[in-house]
């Protein structure tokens, strides 16, 4: 695992939970990868905590699967089978599927003018080839569009599983192709939103998903293989 820099302290309020939200943001961010181990004495001294909510954050992280648990070895980022990726993309793609189709009856015109301006930043930074800026912008998009179906449930269950999966997904390696394929599935979405046309979109959205399985399982070659660094 790559040296991790020192950053501001966390609060001691729910410290060992606070613990769990910073460790799955560096899963999610991909600095801590698929099977590294985790590094207690960088992350405490990172953090500036002690052992005990560390430890304690990562039974936490442990009980989502995003830890595995080694007898007297500490712990290590959890990785992800071929089969077990495709399953859970296909999960993934119902969750998004069914958010647009709640969406489009429970979208608010704040809600479309924040993912249309998302959108045009995102064309821009693919127009740009500024991948760090289309993939942020990517995400956000769909995250929005799930908060927009006003549905707690959904979002927490969707949450929790795009969490394991999240950097492959915005950051797996695309052809030219495949990224213009992407790109015009997002702006045939926008005006699908926009007209509530929640049966079309979640096709569209179901659609989209599916197409980055390829692209997502290349990423962590045969099943039971060691992960790969994403290239994108």
């Amino acid at each position: 695992m790559n040296r991790i820099e020192p950053s501001i302290g966390i609060s001691r309020r729910y410290l060992h939970d606070e613990v769990a939200d910073r460790m799955r943001e560096l899963i999610n961010e991909g600095e801590l990868e698929p099977r590294a181990r985790v590094n207690e004495s960088e992350l405490t001294e990172r953090f500036g905590i002690s052992r005990t909510p560390l430890r304690e954050a990562i039974k936490i992280l442990a009980t989502e699967g995003l830890l595995e648990l080694l007898p007297n070895r500490g712990a290590r980022v959890a990785s992800i089978s071929r089969n077990e990726l495709e399953e859970m993309i296909e999960i993934i793609a119902g969750l998004e599927a069914t958010a647009c189709d709640i969406a489009c009856r429970t979208i608010t015109e704040d809600d479309l003018a924040q993912i249309e301006e998302k959108h045009r930043g995102m064309m821009a930074a693919w127009q740009n080839r500024d991948e760090a800026v289309y993939f942020r912008l990517n995400r956000e998009i769909h995250e929005a569009i799930m908060l927009a179906s006003r549905n707690s449930k959904l979002y927490s269950l969707y949450m929790g599983l795009t969490g394991r999966i999240q950097r492959s997904r915005y950051m797996a390696h695309q052809t030219e192709e495949q990224w213009a394929q992407a790109v015009d599935e997002h702006e045939r979405m926008i005006p699908l939103l926009r007209a509530g046309d929640g049966d079309a979109l979640a096709a569209l959205m179901r659609r989209h998903i599916r197409s980055k399985k390829p692209v997502i399982a290349a990423m962590y070659g045969e099943e039971g293989a060691e992960p790969v660094s994403a290239a994108r």
